[in-house]
């Protein structure tokens, strides 16, 4: 870990336990370094031990806060993963207010946050893109930091809509406790490359799950049968976390050359070290050994809003909220997070059809359906975006301040 490299202490906010060495600050903690100082703000909420970092500058001002997963860019850190004993949701969530209004919110408008994570991460609901923001900012645009705001109407709207959180959360927090594998040494382990006929051996030995993360347009023309798509330049770690419920999984890599290692480190971020080895040349390699390949019928939005009179079937893989907020009115809604709980639902013979925002969730989802034997799966590339230039009847409402 970065720890033993450096000789560097770890610190935790307050009410944090650790199986390993470990600073456990107290509120208001000071931390010199150098000119500048940290101070400790414990925020509990989105869990008991939640904190930020306070950074002033070296004339004692007030630079910077290190907001981690208690205030985010649109939203607020979730309070429903560390509910312990007598603390409910609802009992996070009230925290979570008065934290934001006593310690956060009272800053000034031009201290800058530096929030844990953006759009993409399942530790809230409406995070925005954007990876940097300032305090004043925030108190505009975020629709839980606002004016006149009452704690009962922030816990009704923080706790509304929440998702069940991705199945991999509590092995991380496991991790953030316990400690972990060092994640070079998890590379050095795992960065085998196999020829094509190792690669073929070991997968039908090991029923290794085969993991293509090449980017969508080149994983429908061509892939190995039986893959798994999750594009290493999507949302990968979450989505791998969310989608293989076994951490212990192992894993056979196809991926663009040169991005073996990249990939072994971020599987290894959300818990997955079992990694057996990759595809040595890639898919190519596969392709020009004469080996079977599988295919993804993909079709244009335009051929979809031709096809649109007839009785066809389509599958919104996007989340509740946005699909709630505009969709085909044929689409049924069947998100990608819980594709497993859907897969009944799904014809076994007719033709059908994906799609997602984008073009990424829906291959995922399709290579999945493809691999469970459902081999009358079509991808429309591009997604709803596309879709929204069509005719196609669609539903639309007001959007919801906080996607769910």
């Amino acid at each position: 870990t970065l720890a033993q490299k450096t000789g560097a202490k770890i610190v935790y906010g307050p009410k944090a336990t650790t199986n390993f060495e470990a600073i456990i600050a107290t509120d208001n903690q000071v931390f010199k370094i150098g000119d500048i100082t940290i101070t400790i703000l414990h925020t509990p909420g989105h869990t008991l031990e939640s904190s930020c970092l306070l950074l002033k500058d070296e004339n004692g001002n007030d630079h910077a806060l290190f907001s981690g997963d208690t205030l985010f860019l649109g939203d607020v850190g979730r309070p429903d993963l560390a509910q312990k004993g007598d603390f409910s949701e609802q009992d996070l969530a009230g925290f979570l207010y008065d934290s934001l209004r006593n310690k956060v919110m009272v800053l000034a408008d031009d201290v800058i946050v530096y929030p844990a994570h953006g759009a993409g991460s399942a530790c809230g609901k409406n995070l925005s893109k954007e990876t940097v923001g300032t305090i004043g900012n925030q108190k505009e645009t975020n629709y839980a930091l606002r004016a006149g705001m009452t704690k009962n109407e922030f816990v009704a709207e923080v706790t509304n809509g929440l998702l069940p959180p991705p199945a991999y959360f509590p092995l991380n927090v496991k991790l953030n406790k316990e400690g972990y594998q060092d994640v070079e040494e998890v590379i050095k382990k795992s960065a085998k490359p196999l020829t094509v006929e190792q690669f073929e051996l070991i997968a039908n030995e090991t029923g290794a799950v085969i993991l293509d993360v090449r980017h969508q347009t080149d994983f429908v023309k061509g892939f190995v049968p039986q893959a798994i798509f999750i594009g290493i330049d999507g949302g990968f770690a979450p989505w791998v976390g969310a989608l293989i419920k076994d951490t212990n999984q192992s894993i056979l890599l196809v991926t663009p050359e040169g991005r073996e290692e990249d990939t072994i480190r971020r599987l290894s971020r959300v818990g997955f070290d079992n990694v057996l080895g990759y595809l040595e040349g890639s898919f190519n390699a596969w392709k020009k050994a004469g080996k079977e390949i599988d295919l993804l019928p993909t079709v244009s939005a335009q051929f979809l809003e031709d096809k649109i009179t007839e009785n066809v079937l389509v599958f919104d893989v996007r989340k509740p909220g946005e699909y709630e907020s505009d969709h085909m009115n044929v689409a049924e809604n069947t998100p990608l997070d819980f594709l497993n709980d859907h897969i009944s639902e799904f014809p076994t013979h007719e033709a059908f059809y994906l799609h997602c925002a984008g073009g990424y969730r829906s291959v995922i989802a399709a290579s999945i359906l493809k691999a469970r034997g459902f081999h009358n799966v079509i991808d429309v590339a591009g997604g709803f975006a596309a879709i929204r230039k069509t005719t196609i009847e669609r539903t639309t409402a007001v959007c919801p301040s906080t996607i769910k």
